[in-house]
């Protein structure tokens, strides 16, 4: 008994001398802890061992140290004390206050239109021996070494291609399949009575039934010149002028399985890639139907029959902004999207563009995507003018013939960007802080190396998909 009264007044005497700056600290390395712990749970439950492991270091670190220093009297102790608090504040202010670097977000206006014909799919499409080719190659002498060399390789989903999985390039196969009989179903007659429609009603209309098909976000603008292609590059539509007239654009996005993504550029990423081509599409089928049905024309876009650039007219529609990948940045999940385009004629209320220079600010800074490209496809430098535009252009062979050797979309870029990171609380709290200040968000591009890794490694494919 003597030696608890002994302890006990002890222990009276400290709380005594605690300060009103040990209160505080206190009650900060409180909230920190469940802040830490929570998120080392939410990690673990996301299969991110090392930032797990990482959280949860931190929670034991802050429960060893906050209570040192609210109870151990010595004098270096309140000089820790101060600096400690004077960290946390600062970190709070920097997150909190809103701190916007000057980025100069250019209208997506090119000189011209892009012309199918000129990308690598259509271009990888073309046979030797057709007059396609030759017309094609006179044209551009300087493309032909490199595409000949890529047409070379095995190919995407091949069975000799370096990531081959005869049970997930299948897979991926049969949703392409399904998206090949759906590419007849882009257009059709149009009903004969026309619906006379609210345009403010009609669009909430579409955008709630949308999401209830399965689209992410959904976004409206006015169709422009720059969106639609000069030329049709793909089979059976080869060299055919565009004439696509609608007043509107409809674009929409649908989720990327973050696990499937995360394992890129193994199987799983094609395979989900596919899928969400297919549900991308068969979303956009039913909008254009549902639209010639009110007697208006419509048309949708979809893999392999696009008649419209989709991240230009995304990002118009207030989707997102276009990142040094060269693929759309959504607020909310990053480049973890595929996207789809329904044109229509259908009176409806248009979105404003995105305009967030947060995004372009943090790609600016981060260079996750460059570093962890195995084919180097991807700009390490800033933007620069590009047909009038001011933006991040890929190296779209290098990054094919990486795809055309691993039979694979690979996917490395967008697995290991901040922003695909999940849609919940853990990250949104970064993302405010990123979209509020770019102090933050230079720092959370160390935070995110530092928790996740620089090259965070390629995750290994479910078990469930492991059976060949």
């Amino acid at each position: 008994m003597a030696l608890f009264r002994i302890f006990a007044n002890g222990l009276l005497m400290d709380m005594a001398n605690i300060t009103f700056l040990n209160i505080i600290l206190a009650g900060t390395g409180l909230i920190s802890l469940l802040f830490f712990v929570y998120a080392a749970i939410i990690s673990k439950l996301e299969g991110e061992r090392r930032a797990s492991i990482v959280f949860l270091w931190i929670a034991i670190a802050i429960g060893f140290v906050f209570p040192s220093i609210v109870f151990i009297n010595h004098p270096a102790i309140n000089v820790i004390s101060v600096i400690l608090m004077v960290a946390i504040a600062s970190l709070v202010l920097v997150y909190i206050i809103p701190v916007r670097a000057k980025i100069g977000l250019s209208k997506i206006v090119p000189i011209g239109k892009i012309d199918e014909r000129d990308i690598m799919f259509s271009r990888n499409e073309l046979e030797s021996d057709s007059d396609n080719y030759k017309d094609y190659y006179q044209s551009n002498p300087q493309r032909k070494s490199v595409d000949d060399k890529i047409k070379d390789n095995p190919g995407l989903l091949n069975a000799n291609s370096g990531n081959y999985d005869k049970i997930m390039f299948s897979s991926s196969r049969a949703s392409f399949f399904t998206i090949d009989a759906l590419k007849s179903k882009v257009n059709g007659d149009v009903c004969a009575s026309e619906t006379k429609v609210n345009p403010a009603d009609i669009t909430c209309y579409i955008k709630k039934w949308a999401k209830k098909l399965g689209a992410l976000d959904v976004g409206i603008t006015e169709l422009k010149d720059y969106h639609i292609y000069s030329h049709r590059g793909r089979k059976g539509n080869y060299g055919k002028k565009v004439e696509l007239n609608h007043k509107y654009a409809i674009a929409f996005t649908v989720e990327m399985d973050m696990y499937a993504v995360r394992s890129g550029p193994l199987a799983p990423i094609v395979m989900e890639s596919a899928q969400q081509y297919l549900e991308s599409g068969a979303i956009a089928v039913q909008l254009a139907e549902f639209i010639r049905q009110l007697g208006y024309p419509a048309r949708a876009h979809i893999d392999g029959n696009y008649e419209v650039v989709c991240p230009l007219v995304a990002k118009d529609a207030g989707l997102g902004e276009i990142g040094r990948m060269g693929l759309l940045m959504t607020p909310n999940l990053g480049p973890r999207v595929r996207i789809a385009v329904v044109t229509t004629d259908l009176p409806l209320n248009v979105d404003k563009p995105t305009n967030e220079p947060s995004i372009i600010d943090f790609c600016t800074t981060c260079k996750k995507c460059a570093i962890n490209c195995p084919s180097n496809a991807i700009s390490y430098n800033d933007r620069e003018e590009i047909n009038g535009v001011v933006r991040w252009q890929i190296n779209q062979e290098s990054c094919f013939d990486f795809w055309t050797k691993s039979g694979t979309d690979c996917g490395r870029c967008m697995s290991v960007c901040p922003y695909s990171h999940p849609d919940n609380l853990l990250h949104n709290i970064v993302r405010f802080g990123i979209k509020n200040s770019s102090i933050f968000g230079r720092l959370a591009v160390y935070f995110d190396d530092a928790i996740y890794g620089k090259n965070p490694t390629v995750k290994n494919p479910a078990d469930w998909m492991n059976i060949g």
